[in-house]
C-alpha cells in the first residue's frame, strides 16, 4: 500500500516539469531529464518488478543524463519502488517453486539482472539443500513415467538432463535419477550403467561414464 501511494506521488510529479538549468518551469519544447527518467521507470515498473540496474540500463539507453538518472533511481529506492533485496527474495521464491530452478540457476539469473552479491546470497540461502533435493525429486518424478520403455541408460540421461537444465549439479542429478529408477526396481549395474564412475564430489560427470543406449 505504501509503495502504491509512493507510485502515485511519483506519477503526479511528472507534471512538474522544471528546467535543470534555470530552475524555472520548463518550456513546452524542453523535456526535463528527471521527468523523462521518472516516466520511463514508472512505465517499466508498471509492467513488472525491476532491479535498479535494469532501470539504470534502460535510462542510459534512452539517453537520460547520468545525474538525472541517479537522482530518480535514488528517490525511487527511498520510497521502496525499487528494492533489490525484496526483488531477489521474490524472484527466488517464484522461480524455484514455479519452475523448479536450482539455487545456482537462480543466482545466475539475479546476477544478470544486476542484483548485488550479498542480496543474491541471502535470497538463495533461504532455499536450503533439503528443499532443493525435494524439488529435484519432484521434477524427476514428473518425468519418470514418460521414460518407461526406453533403455535404462537413455532413461538415466534424460532424467539427468531434466535437472541439468534447471541448474542442478551433475552429482545431485545423478543421485536423484538413480534413486528414482532403483525405486522402480531397475538394476542399473545389470542394465549397463557403470556405478563405479559416479560423479565426483565436485559434481563433474567423467567423459564416457554412461554408455550410449
Amino acid at each position: 500500500m505504501a509503495a502504491r501511494r509512493a507510485l502515485g506521488r511519483a506519477s503526479a510529479g511528472q507534471g512538474e516539469r522544471v528546467s535543470r538549468v534555470t530552475g524555472e518551469p520548463a518550456s513546452a519544447g524542453e523535456a526535463d531529464p528527471e521527468a523523462v527518467a521518472r516516466q520511463i521507470c514508472l512505465r517499466m515498473l508498471a509492467a513488472a518488478p525491476r532491479t535498479r540496474a535494469q532501470l539504470a540500463t534502460a535510462l542510459r539507453r534512452r539517453g537520460v543524463p547520468e545525474d538525472a538518472a541517479e537522482a530518480v533511481l535514488s528517490r525511487f529506492a527511498d520510497v521502496k519502488l525499487i528494492d533489490d533485496t525484496m526483488f531477489a527474495n521474490a524472484w527466488v521464491e517464484s522461480r524455484h517453486h514455479g519452475r523448479g530452478l536450482s539455487g545456482r540457476a537462480l543466482a545466475a539469473e539475479l546476477r544478470r539482472r544486476g542484483v548485488a552479491s550479498g542480496d543474491i546470497q541471502a535470497a538463495v540461502s533461504r532455499l536450503g539443500p533439503e528443499q532443493e533435493i525435494d524439488t529435484a525429486r519432484s521434477l524427476v518424478a514428473r518425468r519418470l513415467a514418460a521414460t518407461r520403455g526406453q533403455p535404462t541408460p537413455a532413461r538415466v540421461r534424460r532424467l539427468i538432463g531434466v535437472l541439468a537444465r534447471k541448474g542442478y549439479s551433475q552429482a545431485l542429478a545423478y543421485r536423484v535419477a538413480r534413486e528414482a529408477l532403483e525405486q522402480e526396481g531397475v538394476e542399473l549395474a545389470t542394465a549397463g550403467v557403470d556405478l563405479s564412475d559416479a560423479p565426483d564430489e565436485a559434481g563433474e560427470m567423467p567423459d564416457g561414464w554412461l554408455p550410449e543406449p
